[in-house]
């Protein structure tokens, strides 16, 4: 048995960035380590912290026995708390045991893939103790690990991959989540509709439409007269969704026609990732 061809595309994906965050970090002097990251409170550190617990997890590890320091303001609801948790074990480690682990966790991850014959409908472990399909695990795993990588890449002033196997996974994922913006957090009038026209090296136009009964549907048609329109590049749309800008730091990116209140209300509620 090998891995089912449903999840194949993510493996991929998960190699393709864990391979270009092991190369990022590697040979890093000490202080680039403590570089902020656009990963609200994260250092470069903290962000390879994560993504080392992250594959942890993937691979069934036990989480670490550790209590959270009470200053870490960033810190305010259970779900960051389980995150944080494997970032701020590794707190103090140096720029040789971090690339040490990952190296290790790397090898650990790539013999599981190559000896996962489980079916993409296994339930699994999944944050706070949720259960997901291994496929939705590994979906969101490669998506995450994507994300990191932009976060690493913007704090280290090397920019990349922003059309890679990871960023196809990442398009879909957040393009999944913006009938919830439009119709449930930003309260887009019943019977109207919302386009967003994203270029750069992932290019794509897609219409949010509302139903009469306030339900939004993702489509690939386009709309005459959409109540609002969006035009920006899948840098910001990305660094927007994931909350890594707000949307007054990044006006001048994003074209925004249409209803003002309905924008600015979208723009605020544009973040779909926690």
């Amino acid at each position: 048995m090998s891995l089912h061809p449903t999840l194949q595309p993510y493996a991929d994906a998960w190699t393709h960035s864990i391979d270009a965050i092991s190369e990022l970090v590697q040979g890093l002097v000490e202080a680039d380590w403590n570089r902020r990251t656009p990963c609200p409170a994260w250092s470069v550190r903290d962000v390879v912290s994560h993504v080392i617990g992250l594959d942890c997890e993937m691979l069934g590890d036990p989480r670490p026995i550790h209590t959270l320091p009470r200053d870490l303001f960033h810190v305010s609801n259970d779900h960051q708390r389980y995150m944080e948790m494997q970032v701020d074990v590794r707190r103090h480690h140096t720029a040789p045991e971090m690339t040490a682990e990952l190296e290790y966790t790397v090898i650990r991850r790539n013999r599981q893939l190559r000896n996962e014959s489980r079916d993409p409908g296994t339930k699994v472990r999944g944050p706070l103790g949720t259960e997901l399909t291994l496929e939705q695990a590994m979906r969101g795993h490669a998506f995450e690990v994507w994300a990191h990588e932009q976060d690493l890449r913007t704090a280290l002033g090397r920019p990349g991959n922003l059309d890679s196997p990871g960023a196809h996974i990442a398009r879909d994922l957040l393009l999944e989540a913006l009938p919830d913006v439009v119709a449930g957090r930003a309260n887009a009038p019943r019977s109207s509709a919302v386009v967003f026209d994203v270029h750069g090296p992932v290019e794509f136009l897609r219409t949010i439409r509302v139903d009469i009964q306030g339900r939004g549907t993702l489509e690939t048609a386009p709309a005459l007269g959409p109540a609002a329109a969006f035009t920006l590049d899948w840098e910001t749309f990305v660094r927007l969704a994931c909350g890594r800008v707000t949307p007054e730091a990044v006006a001048d990116r994003v074209k925004a026609e249409g209803d003002p209140e309905l924008t600015k209300a979208i723009l605020t509620n544009f973040t779909v990732t926690r």
